[in-house]
């Protein structure tokens, strides 16, 4: 099931992706209301376009990082499928899936394709992806799992 989820995650990021380089010219921004554009944007580096200048080396180098990091994760989602560690799975599940989506990108674009636009009053946050998003939720979801799930009976044992 949580496999599922990931290919889901991939599929909408790549479809969303696709509608934006067809339909959105390359740096425009379409207004939707007074705190979200939608753009598009090209970004050869990591989250906040970390090493986007780095000259190229960085594409084989996020390239080889994504697929080192995917296979872990698909292999620990398979190790713990029976475990009932929903909320570890589903932080998981999207971080593969974000994964995968901009990995998909970085492969044959060269670039990842970035297009939501969050504001706030004049300050734009950096421009992400429904990829990024998954990776961002999916964090989010490991982090809750680590301090209120995952390793309770190991911390309850330690206290008694």
């Amino acid at each position: 099931m949580w496999m599922v989820v990931a290919i889901v995650v991939v599929v909408a990021d790549q479809l969303t992706k696709w509608a934006i380089v067809e339909w959105v010219p390359l740096y425009d921004r379409i207004p939707l209301n007074s705190f979200l554009n939608i753009t598009h944007q090209k970004n050869p580096g990591a989250a906040w376009s970390f090493l986007a200048d780095a000259g190229g080396w960085q594409r084989w180098f996020f390239v080889a990082l994504s697929s080192v990091v995917s296979v872990v994760i698909a292999v620990w989602l398979w190790r713990i499928r029976r475990a009932g560690q929903t909320v570890l799975a589903a932080g998981l599940a999207l971080v593969l899936g974000g994964a995968i989506g901009n990995l998909i990108d970085r492969i044959l674009l060269g670039h990842v394709t970035d297009f939501i636009q969050v504001l706030f009053g004049s300050w734009a946050f950096p421009s992400f992806n429904v990829a990024d998003a998954g990776i961002s939720v999916g964090a989010v979801l490991l982090i809750i799992d680590a301090f209120f799930f995952s390793g309770k009976e190991e911390r309850a044992a330690i206290k008694n």
